[in-house]
């Protein structure tokens, strides 16, 4: 399908080509912000991006963990239509195509400068056997990305460095990096065999055992690399300063920047100044750590003089979890804030709290103190930033992603006519409905307490009734169970 936009940008958003931040939380869930209803936490400063601004209660990531979710963004198809989009490994390859159309692409064709600063995870290089020590090709430039300062993964697998376009930071040529997820390499100690090294203790069987970086213990083996190591303390301070410099530099000329956050996903190691702070454990410390961190950026805008030229926006990859690989209190010193508000589920689940996630966007052209109930996704963004921008997509490209300016400018509230959720299984919303198809999956996590929301019979929740899912109530509306089953197989018989 060609889409040209036959918009204004100026008109739209009173900027000729506005900048563009993208802030994306790590397991953020829709209870996790006052500005979202959560009484046991206050952040102050995306209070105030959502006052500025509109705050969604119906938006969604693609699905209920971070690789997939990632790949829906930058390429605006539904992951499940793709092999290899699941959560992927430290030594991953690249899965995103770098001959076709992305989100950061579309800025790019319009002339800006674009970056991404923060976790990847979308997989580097072609195969997956590669080496660290020099060029690591293709990655994030090759896919729409002028400059690119990341982690290849997450923060709880190896290898724990920064890549600064295509070269590992501060390698020592004489400490090469070798990095294993199938046996151990080198001499390093793993979490294992010497827990008493740990300063974070590892959950029974969630594996995350292996190499010790730092005093916590990692998901695959690493040995070399020593002087080029993060300390977890500082990779959320590391980020932030490169965003902020990059601002400066490029605040002459319009930029789109992927800032692309580590809060809070585990390990939850935040900077001292944080800890302790929330009285809700690590995890709460580090979502004070992620929202001061919103405000240093907000402040930046501000202070370069771009508040009035720059849309900002700020959403999360899936929903929350709070055991996941490391004994940090979050469980029980989180009793009485509920990280997914009203909803249920959480990460890896296909109830709501898996994908439903907080959506918040300020700047020109964007209604002010607004609450939206549209149905909106973070795939629709590629298109509807094309829209804007009046920008091509090739035939057959982002075949998922919708024009949705009006929805996420609060010009009008009508969103998708229907999405498609993804978690191990598939459900459908449309308008108040919710169907899940059945499922052979197991319907709860044990290892991480979730309830996945998998069910061998079929489900169907009416949301504007029964927003924690709650009453299934398929056997009396058979009729609405066949109508969305028969828009899910449809989508399912589609070809990206």
């Amino acid at each position: 399908m060609l889409c040209l936009s036959f918009l204004n940008v100026g008109a739209q958003t009173g900027v000729d080509r506005p900048n563009v931040i993208y802030i994306y939380a790590d397991d953020l869930g829709y209870g996790d912000l006052s500005a979202y209803g959560a009484t046991r936490i206050h952040t102050p400063n995306l209070d105030r991006l959502a006052r500025e601004g509109i705050r969604f209660t119906n938006a969604h990531a693609s699905s209920a963990t971070c690789t997939p979710s990632r790949f829906a963004l930058m390429t605006g198809v539904y992951p499940w239509r793709k092999e290899g989009t699941g959560i992927l490994p430290g030594d991953a390859k690249l899965i995103v195509p770098t001959d076709q159309i992305t989100l950061p692409k579309v800025f790019k064709n319009a002339g800006y400068h674009t970056a991404i600063i923060g976790k990847w995870h979308l997989g580097l290089g072609t195969t997956v056997s590669k080496d660290w020590n020099h060029e690591i090709s293709p990655g994030p430039n090759e896919v729409g990305f002028d400059y690119s300062f990341i982690f290849p993964a997450t923060a709880d697998r190896v290898p724990t460095v920064f890549v600064e376009n295509h070269h590992v930071l501060g390698l020592d040529s004489a400490d090469p990096i070798e990095v294993d997820y199938a046996k151990p390499v080198g001499i390093d100690p793993t979490g294992k065999d010497h827990p008493e090294l740990l300063k974070l203790t590892s959950s029974p069987g969630q594996g995350h055992n292996q190499t010790i970086v730092n005093g916590i213990g990692r998901i695959g083996y690493m040995s070399g690399g020593h002087k080029a190591r993060w300390v977890d303390e500082e990779v959320s301070t590391s980020f932030l300063w490169s965003a902020l410099e990059y601002m400066k530099v490029h605040k002459d000329s319009p930029f789109f920047l992927y800032f692309s956050t580590t809060e809070p996903h585990v390990p939850r190691m935040p900077a001292t100044r944080f800890k302790g702070k929330s009285a809700l454990g690590y995890r709460g410390d580090a979502i004070l750590q992620l929202d001061w961190t919103v405000g240093q950026i907000l402040d930046q805008v501000e202070l370069l003089g771009l508040k009035n030229k720059t849309i900002i926006i700020f959403t999360s990859d899936n929903g929350p979890v709070l055991d996941d690989g490391y004994q940090d209190s979050a469980v029980v010193l989180g009793q009485g804030h509920k990280a997914a508000g009203p909803l249920r589920g959480g990460k890896y689940s296909i109830f709501e709290g898996g994908t439903r996630v907080p959506f918040l966007i300020s700047g020109p052209g964007i209604a002010a103190g607004q609450t939206s109930g549209a149905l909106v996704c973070q795939i629709d963004l590629l298109a509807s930033f094309a829209a804007l921008l009046k920008q091509a997509i090739p035939n057959g490209e982002a075949s998922d992603s919708q024009s949705l300016w009006l929805s996420f400018s609060g010009k009008n509230d009508r969103g998708r006519e229907y999405l498609i959720e993804h978690a191990r299984s598939l459900g459908v919303i449309k308008d108040t409905w919710k169907y899940i198809e059945p499922s052979k999956a197991s319907p709860y996590g044990r290892l991480t307490n979730t309830e996945l929301g998998n069910s061998k019979k079929p489900q169907l929740y009416n949301l504007s009734s029964d927003e924690g899912e709650v009453q299934n109530v398929a056997e009396a509306h058979p009729d609405i169970v066949k109508a969305l089953a028969d828009i899910l197989e449809k989508e399912r018989k589609k070809r990206d």
